[in-house]
């Protein structure tokens, strides 16, 4: 029997569907299949989605069950020389078939998803503007949101969830991930667009799309990584990878957008086992810092720096470049939980990340009320042949509605002092405030601390004027009930 015949007769199930995992309990499980017959293999073969936090993978050439049922099915056990039914197995070396054009995703549909109106109820939009520990601006986070277009679920169960759009370097959209997260930003599920889509259009005894169709039984559809249309935007800055597209956005909200030709853009491979030469081709030239998640025993970071090595012989001029500091200092909680950069960011002040002094800016209009952050036009689709040289991408356009500056004294001393009044003489609340229509503080003694001693700390600087408005919009909140 020959490596190429057990490589082809089993694999691992393509699709969407998932079975519970044997180890973690969760439905996170894909379970080989015998190309020859159609059946499942036993269930305990298979692979776990969760690869960090599980890591369960069971292979049916690993442990002989490939081999077991080859020696049964020629009735022979030990066979050492090569026999004529055996040789039916042998198959001359196929020609080359040229790549095959990718099955962009709807752009259409895309399209949906960044309606300015959607952005009120993304909860982990709204996350970042109030449950933080710091809160972002309004204005920071739009910038990021226009970088990586990022857009919302507006319907179904998946409602409110954010949407990570796959777009490749020439501008097209080849996937578009789903992930709902809880108060914390923490993950709660995940999911692809197709894959909603799919599951509605059945559900409901509907004909699929002609696009999604033929969409489907692609075998490789996350195949960019995330960020990568910005790499034709800044043709020569360094790059930061990770895995998760949440991480790379964390990075960039903690590090700035790529305003100079030295700023990092923060790019995701997706999960673990996509850091692979396909993926990371297009960063030829780069220099790459790299930051795979934690694992059990630092697993997945020496899996990738010894695939790094590797890489940099097949790209001239490309450097991988990996810092330890995680894999020394992390406790073993946080490896086994599979942590990365952003559980360690977000505790922090992002402030304190930037290169430059956040009070030496000139004043800024207030932001736009969070319940319409912006609107985001984004370029259509294009397909190009892999001969046809990459056209310049702009990027999307982008508009904002600005409002008049309301007057406000330069010191803020009064209104502070009264607020600290006012919030010293009541009960705190017990339970989840909802705060102007659109934000939910799950956090009341948390958020009145850093909301104070921002503003005490920053009095009469109009960037932290929305900590100050956020502060009297809670005690409207406590005058109205």
């Amino acid at each position: 029997m020959t490596n190429v015949d057990e490589q082809h007769r089993y694999k691992l199930e393509k699709g969407s569907k998932k079975h519970v995992c044997p180890a973690c309990n969760r439905k996170t499980f894909v379970l080989y299949i015998d190309t020859e017959t159609g059946d499942y293999l036993p269930e305990q073969y298979g692979r776990c989605d969760r690869e960090s936090k599980c890591s369960y993978n069971l292979n049916p050439y690993l442990d002989g069950y490939a081999k077991a049922i080859w020696e049964q099915e020629q009735k022979v056990t030990g066979v050492t020389k090569v026999t004529v039914i055996k040789q039916k197995y042998f198959r001359t070396q196929p020609k080359p078939q040229p790549t095959p054009e990718p099955v962009l995703f709807d752009f259409n549909t895309f399209k949906q998803t960044l309606k300015p109106e959607r952005y009120e109820k993304n909860t982990f939009i709204q996350n970042l503007f109030y449950r933080v520990q710091f809160p972002f601006e309004v204005d920071e986070v739009t910038k990021v949101v226009q970088l990586y277009r990022l857009g919302t679920v507006a319907n179904g169960y998946r409602a409110g969830a954010n949407t990570f759009p796959f777009i490749d370097i020439r501008g097209n959209v080849r996937a578009v991930q789903v992930k709902q997260f809880d108060e914390q930003n923490h993950t709660t599920g995940t999911d692809f667009l197709h894959s909603i889509i799919e599951k509605h259009h059945t559900r409901n005894n509907k004909p699929l799309p002609e696009w999604l169709e033929a969409y489907t039984k692609q075998d490789k559809r996350i195949s960019c990584l995330f960020g990568e249309h910005l790499l034709s935007k800044y043709h020569s800055n360094p790059v930061a990878l990770v895995e998760a597209p949440k991480t790379a956005v964390y990075g960039t909200l903690y590090f700035g957008l790529p305003q100079t030709p030295k700023d990092l853009i923060w790019l995701a491979v997706y999960n673990k086992s996509s850091f692979s030469f396909d993926k990371v081709k297009v960063l030829k030239g780069r220099f790459v810092y790299v930051f795979p998640d934690l694992s059990k025993d630092g697993n997945t970071f020496k899996e990738w720096e010894t695939k790094a090595k590797e890489y940099e012989r097949r790209l001239p001029g490309t450097r991988f470049i990996f810092s330890d500091l995680l894999e020394q200092l992390a406790p073993e909680r946080d490896k086994n939980e599979g942590n990365d950069i952003a559980d360690y960011l977000i505790k922090q002040d992002w402030r304190l990340f930037r290169k430059q002094d956040i009070q030496e800016q000139p004043p800024q209009p207030e932001p736009e009320k969070v319940t319409k952050v912006i609107k985001v036009t984004p370029q259509k689709n294009f397909i190009y042949s892999h001969a046809t040289p990459l056209p310049k991408v702009e990027g999307f356009k982008t508009e904002r509605i600005e409002h008049p500056i309301k007057g406000k004294p330069q010191n803020w001393s009064n209104e502070i002092a009264e607020l600290e009044k006012y919030f010293a003489a009541i009960e705190p609340p017990t339970q989840p405030v909802k705060l102007n229509g659109c934000g939910t503080i799950s956090d009341f003694p948390l958020f009145i601390e850093t909301h104070f001693a921002t503003v005490k700390a920053n009095n009469g600087n109009r960037t932290y004027l929305p900590y100050l408005n956020r502060l009297q919009e809670m005690k409207q909140v406590f005058t109205i009930n």
